[in-house]
């Protein structure tokens, strides 16, 4: 069974997008790992908010708490490879939820999830996320005329 976080635990320092194989829509534009046993530890306790368009993926685990969690969030619970096994919108702070199957949990900040976005069965995927294109302007005429002249190579002015 392939690992559908492998991409990520290989090239930790490249930015991913999780999307939803079933509807190609993305879920998170942003994925942060949790993957060593402090970062699993602590997940989200101690932040204020949780960035939309953002996921802590804590892995390995099966189930996760908010006790002392200053807002709630949805999650998800997916096998390795990337099969969803449970879904959990709006989980308040003071609770625990776990899944018997999962092999990592998704946190996302509460609400992303709509009521069809993500089904128990659906594959999640791990894609490099595609940085903007940002064109540099063109130059004007006028900039293009008052270039200075090209000097051909070989030959340097006097000075």
């Amino acid at each position: 069974m392939a690992n559908f976080l492998l991409p990520l635990i290989r090239q930790a320092e490249r930015p991913y997008e999780l999307r939803n194989s079933r509807t190609g829509q993305v879920i998170a534009e942003t994925v942060i790992p949790a993957f060593e046993s402090d970062a699993r530890r602590t997940g989200l306790l101690g932040r204020e908010s949780f960035a939309r368009g953002s996921a802590m993926v804590i892995a390995p685990s099966n189930a996760v708490h908010t006790f002392w969690m200053q807002f709630p969030i949805d999650m998800l619970f997916v096998r390795r490879n990337g099969a969803v096994v449970k879904v959990r919108r709006n989980v308040p702070p003071w609770r625990a939820v776990a899944a018997l199957w999962a092999y990592a949990v998704i946190e996302l900040p509460a609400g992303t999830l709509g009521v069809d976005d993500v089904r128990v069965g659906d594959m999640l995927t791990m894609v490099v996320a595609v940085e903007p294109v940002v064109e540099a302007p063109q130059p004007t005429v006028e900039e293009v005329v008052e270039a200075p002249p090209l000097v051909p190579v070989g030959h340097l002015p006097a000075a």
